[in-house]
């Protein structure tokens, strides 16, 4: 097992791929089985996976739009706004496909044919992968998740995260192969032949207050504890959705550092918590959020900050160790999903974010990571779910 990432911030998109993709080739130094590939919105799509066609006939592609920019071992890569990584995984023993399917067919139905056709890439028809890696458009991810399991059971793990945009307009593409899509779930089946380990956490700690969902659906949290739900929230974080509460209106930056939490399970008696980023405030003074909820549900508000988005990247990638029993010694590389909202949050100090990763890889491990709109992952006790304001990590082992 052996990864190579490489990127490159060239305004021109055929040479921005081809100098990352002999960059990667040249470090990596045999035939890939998979290419992950992330890029900023604002590269011409088609051109770089026809690039990357050219260069690699043959190899699956996964992959899809981030944030700004991406970030790998190297740094943070973006250039008047322009800014393209990926990562190769040679694992001849392995075997690695992708599918793609188009969600307006319904997302768990399209999840399920996107993983048959991963499976059929990798010539596994049959078979239970290692783990599922995902990348879709925002919006419909918990039948997304819903989908894989119909095909491959509740216990497989699944990572990834939704692709992104700048500005949250809908910009954002998933790449699978050779093809750009708009609205669609990219699936990865990975049998890797050394294993793999990972982690789903937030950089939050829940705090004493607490209400309960009494009126809600979908992604829309209409009351809690019986009162309108931004009201309450809006106590909670001491006023500061006054202006919103009279005319509604987005409030995701203000929402950044005070998520809300629902406990998924515990370990060591201490409870995880998967996360819900408030969006909006409505006519009704409910709140939209960036993840589904349930009538009954318990939501706790968390609290984050700047340090503790930072520095919570290496104690991610310590959790994915510890879950077997290793050290950074035993990495071979790692895919990373961090939530764009945590980035844009701690925008200025995105290289600490960095080095956190680095301090828990080990300097010379190579990684890829986008910034997301919204993540996927597998708690400890074998939950998968989607969440907001999170990091998943896959860490390959040597």
């Amino acid at each position: 097992m052996k990864l190579a990432s490489a990127f490159s911030c060239n305004q021109d998109p055929t040479k921005a791929m081809t100098q990352a993709y002999e960059q990667m080739a040249s470090q990596l130094g045999t035939k890939p089985q998979l290419i992950i590939v992330h890029s900023s919105v604002t590269y011409d799509s088609p051109t770089i996976l026809n690039t990357l066609k050219c260069l690699a006939p043959g190899i699956p592609v996964h992959g899809g739009t981030s944030c700004l920019g991406v970030m790998t071992d190297q740094g943070f890569h973006c250039e008047n706004d322009k800014g393209l990584a990926l990562i190769g995984i040679s694992d001849p023993e392995g075997s690695y496909g992708v599918g793609a399917a188009e969600l307006s067919q319904g997302a768990r139905t399209a999840a399920y044919s996107a993983s048959e056709k991963a499976l059929l890439n990798a010539q596994r028809q049959g078979e239970t992968p290692s783990m599922v890696w995902v990348m879709a458009a925002p919006g419909q991810e918990e039948e997304v998740l819903l989908g894989i399991a119909d095909l491959f059971g509740p216990n497989v793990p699944i990572s990834g995260g939704s692709s992104a945009d700048n500005t949250i307009s809908g910009q954002w593409k998933q790449f699978a192969h050779d093809q750009v899509y708009a609205n669609s779930v990219v699936v990865s089946v990975m049998f890797a032949s050394t294993g793999v380990v990972f982690s789903f956490h937030s950089g939050y700690d829940p705090t004493d207050t607490k209400a309960v969902v009494v009126k809600g659906f979908d992604r829309t949290i209409q009351e809690l504890d019986g009162r309108p739900a931004a009201d309450v929230y809006n106590e909670w974080i001491g006023g500061g959705l006054n202006a919103e509460l009279v005319s509604g209106g987005n409030i995701l930056m203000k929402s950044s550092l005070h998520p809300l939490g629902r406990i998924v399970g515990s370990t060591g008696g201490i409870p995880y918590f998967q996360l819900s980023h408030p969006d909006s405030v409505t006519a009704d003074r409910g709140m939209t959020m960036f993840s589904d909820v349930q009538q009954g549900d318990q939501m706790y508000l968390m609290h984050g900050s700047h340090e503790s988005l930072i520095h919570r990247a290496e104690r991610v990638v310590a959790s994915a160790l510890r879950s077997g029993d290793l050290d950074s010694s035993k990495i071979a590389g790692a895919l990373i999903i961090y939530c764009a909202g945590c980035m844009l949050t701690v925008k200025d100090r995105i290289p600490e974010v960095i080095a956190s990763f680095k301090k828990g890889l080990g300097s010379n491990t190579p990684f890829l990571g986008a910034f997301t709109f919204g993540e996927q992952g597998c708690f400890l006790g074998g939950e998968n779910r989607h969440g907001n304001l999170m990091i998943s990590v896959l860490v390959f082992l040597k």
